[in-house]
């Protein structure tokens, strides 16, 4: 099968910002990034918490994070997206989207039933079936969103879509918190859940992308096309760069909030200080700095946004250094005051980061293969968080927090580093699809 011509990355003239935020598209980019985030935080913030709070030790709950490997190889049954559909009336995009939501909304409500002590098997593999939903619901909403969006609403889309990502984490990261304190878990999980719900509806109500009537003709074309046509377009050598890049663009950031809610029971904060504060002190920032981040890409362009907004992700790592070198102490004002900044900062950085980050994804893509190909991209963006992570909980205990929030600092250049090849600054707004070796 011959791929057809990639698309151009953006218009020849571009439209004014408020033609490209204000439509129908964007609301969409809400309900995608909400119904994406939420199952993640709830594995990363939640069920963390959950676990220690019943008992188990730093290096148990570390270890939980390889339960995330379907993030990681999601690439493997993309192909399966872009050729078939599992319900014929909704189409190919929906369908995938509305079963995978279905199974989410039942298995995390299952979740909370169970105790982790005494029935630690069932509760691994029903985590494991909760990333697998997640990361197939995942596949199918970004191809989703790659089709409904025009090349100039790239960065500002994928800017709503992060920002609302992040925003579903409040649910599972400070509400179910909050809620922990005064509910038996069942009900905690049970309410997480219902959040689900919002994204189905969205799925019931938008159409099919015109863009997913192009459809690989064999599942052989599915499997092999999107690799064959993206190291065709860059050629190998720039093509193991680009791939190299998403690998490495988000490390630091990813391991240095791989156990933060541990991090910060262990500094003395409470879990309604930690939902109160830790979580929601990074909200109006986020959600501020991203959507005018996602605006001023649209001038700037997604080459230097990765640059300037790299900086920042970087920079705000150092704030969970500030924290552990303070140690704990019994909180007080100044104390709550110290973890609103340091949070408020790690949501600028991180936010910003990846709505550069995704946005770039996106344009790297071939439209005819989003599904496969933004799968296996950010399946190498999930390798840190998955792997890597899991060994967050045996570096903290054997460096101490201090000197492990320095790492993940160090950890986090390389990626900038890359930059001077995959996307270098003298590109202008407009970048072109292949990247130069």
């Amino acid at each position: 099968m011959t791929a057809p011509a990639p698309v151009a990355p953006a218009a020849a003239v571009r439209r004014n910002w408020r033609e490209v935020m204000l439509n129908r598209r964007m609301l969409v980019c809400i309900f995608t990034g909400f119904a994406s985030g939420l199952p993640l935080y709830l594995l990363l913030n939640l069920v963390p918490a959950w676990l220690k709070t019943e008992g188990l030790s730093l290096k148990a709950i570390g270890a939980f994070a390889l339960i995330q490997f379907p993030y990681t190889w999601k690439f493997l049954w993309a192909p399966l997206l872009d050729r078939f559909g599992i319900l014929p009336l909704f189409g190919r995009r929906r369908s995938w989207m509305l079963v995978t939501q279905l199974g989410l909304l039942a298995a995390i409500a299952w979740l909370g039933r169970l105790s982790p002590t005494d029935q630690l098997t069932l509760v691994v593999a029903l985590t494991a079936v909760i990333a697998l939903c997640s990361a197939t619901l995942d596949i199918a909403l970004d191809a989703f969103r790659r089709e409904i969006l025009d090349d100039d609403e790239l960065g500002l889309g994928n800017a709503i879509h992060v920002n609302a990502y992040r925003i579903a984490g409040l649910v599972p990261g400070s509400l179910s918190l909050i809620l922990a304190d005064h509910l038996p878990w069942s009900q905690v999980f049970l309410i997480t859940a219902a959040f689900m719900l919002p994204g189905m509806v969205m799925t019931l109500m938008v159409r099919e992308p015109a863009a997913a009537e192009r459809r690989p003709r064999t599942l052989r074309d599915a499997v092999v096309e999107p690799f064959h046509e993206f190291f065709s377009r860059h050629g190998v050598r720039s093509a193991l760069l680009v791939l190299a890049f998403i690998f490495l663009y988000k490390l630091g950031d990813s391991l240095c909030t791989a156990l933060a809610t541990p991090f910060y029971l262990d500094m003395g904060y409470s879990k309604t200080e930690i939902g109160v504060i830790a979580k929601n002190a990074g909200l109006w920032p986020m959600v501020i700095g991203g959507i005018l981040g996602g605006i001023w890409m649209v001038k700037l362009g997604i080459n230097r946004a990765l640059w300037l907004f790299g900086v920042v992700q970087i920079v705000t790592i150092l704030g969970f250094v500030w924290l552990a070198w303070l140690g704990p102490a019994p909180s007080d004002a100044a104390r709550l005051v110290v973890l609103a900044t340091v949070i408020a900062g790690e949501a600028v950085g991180a936010g910003l980061g990846t709505t550069a980050f995704v946005a770039y994804m996106a344009r790297t893509t071939h439209p005819a293969y989003s599904a496969t190909q933004l799968a296996l991209f950010t399946s190498l963006m999930a390798v840190p968080r998955t792997f890597i992570n899991a060994s967050a909980g045996w570096l903290v205990e054997g460096m101490g927090w201090f000197n492990f929030f320095l790492l993940c600092f160090m950890l986090a250049i390389p990626g900038m580093l890359l930059l001077f090849k995959v996307a270098p600054w003298h590109a202008g707004p407009v970048a072109s699809l292949r990247t130069d070796p």
